[in-house]
């Protein structure tokens, strides 16, 4: 079955940085485009960034422009999210999806498969 793993996420301090990784497997990673999302306590899951299938196009929430990096491996089936500048606001749990048809990105909706999901805390 298609499972979606996160990591990296932990508690850092404002101003600093977190890698996170999701690997996938189950599924022909290279045919899929890449999100992430995030849910803060009481707050609905929001779209942070998507990476289509070739890693050639990638599209960011206006408030991680300039601090966030999506990226993918398709060697390694695995989708990284890089984040710097860190404020207590990005407080959050983070989730990779993944989504065969890459037209509506920010829609949690379009995409088929999610992790569980892994928790990222900025200390202010």
């Amino acid at each position: 079955q298609v499972q979606l793993v996160e990591s990296g996420g932990g508690l850092v301090q404002a101003g600093g940085s977190l890698r996170l990784s999701c690997a996938a497997s189950g599924l022909t990673f290279r045919r899929y485009a890449m999100g992430w999302f995030r849910q803060a306590p009481g707050k609905e899951r929001e779209f942070v960034a998507h990476i289509k299938w070739s890693g050639g196009g990638t599209y960011y929430a206006d408030f991680v422009k300039g601090r966030f990096t999506i990226s993918r491996d398709n060697a390694k089936n695995t989708v990284y999210l890089q984040m710097n500048s860190l404020k207590p606001e990005d407080t959050a749990v983070y989730y990779c999806a993944a989504q065969v048809d890459s037209s509506r990105a920010d829609y949690s909706g379009a995409y088929d498969y999610w992790g569980q999901g892994t928790q990222v805390t900025v200390s202010s």
